[in-house]
């Protein structure tokens, strides 16, 4: 059983705005360095090795070593959860200033200049948490996905047989029935921004993944923001009925 010294060494992980802001850069699913972590928080190369170690032993990144350089990433699926849900806690989340828009190592809320100000709207609009879709469109395909009977949630969210015919259809590759996995097929991520549930586990994994490979969504830049293309707007219609303005206007709204 997890003792409460255990969980509280845990907690004390993402207690420090440093590597909150590393654990959140890490979310987009792609490897960092430590120099490029170091600048994303705006801290010397040596803090960042000293807060990157902390992690490392605490589980919730791992180190890959290609030559000369290490690459740093987020441990897997379950500490890109922790460290997404965690979000939501945060005051300011339902107004999408909250921890994880804060992820450029400063502790204010407020944009710091108009390049911050509209990377914070493209992540609510459309960003990878981790490696499934999430922002506004995140929570579009699952409110569709769910209209149009391809999830389930009457008992438990699940993927139905319409379901896994469509993501055949796509191409987009999941686990069979009855093979042993840790991930769940299928699970709801609480949406930081939008606070209502986008698709995660190996279904919102694989569609995100066929997603990119089809070129309906292309990355803004280097953070986690994304933006749907013509070819993907046009897919996503047909798909799943999702306009331009359902994509446009906020949940909350």
């Amino acid at each position: 059983m997890l003792s409460p010294t255990s969980l509280a060494r845990t907690a004390a992980l993402l207690a420090d705005p440093t590597r909150a802001a590393f654990c959140l850069a890490l979310i987009d699913g792609r490897a960092w360095t430590a120099g490029e972590l170091a600048r994303h928080a705006g801290v010397a190369p040596s803090t960042a090795s000293e807060h990157l170690a902390r992690l490392l032993e605490g589980g919730l990144v791992t180190l890959e070593r290609q030559g000369r350089h290490r690459y740093v990433r987020l441990a897997g699926p379950a500490a890109a959860t922790l460290v997404e849900e965690l979000a939501t806690f945060a005051p300011e989340a339902g107004t999408g200033a909250g921890i994880g828009a804060r992820a450029g190592g400063t502790d204010s809320g407020r944009p710091r200049s108009l390049r911050d100000a509209g990377r914070r709207r493209a992540e609510a609009r459309a960003r990878t948490c981790y490696d499934h879709l999430a922002g506004r469109l995140g929570v579009a395909i699952a409110d569709a996905a769910q209209d149009r009977g391809l999830i389930d949630r009457r008992g438990g969210l699940a993927l139905t047989e319409p379901g896994r015919d469509w993501l055949r259809r796509l191409g987009a590759v999941i686990p069979p029935d009855g093979r042993k996995s840790t991930r769940p097929l299928l699970r709801d991520c609480l949406d930081y921004s939008e606070r209502r549930p986008h698709l995660a586990g190996a279904v919102g994994a694989a569609l995100c993944r066929r997603s990119f490979e089809l070129g309906w969504v292309e990355r803004i830049g280097s953070g986690r923001a994304v933006r749907v293309t013509a070819a993907g707007a046009a897919a996503l219609d047909d798909q799943l009925g999702l306009t331009e303005h359902t994509l446009a206007v906020p949940a909350a709204a």
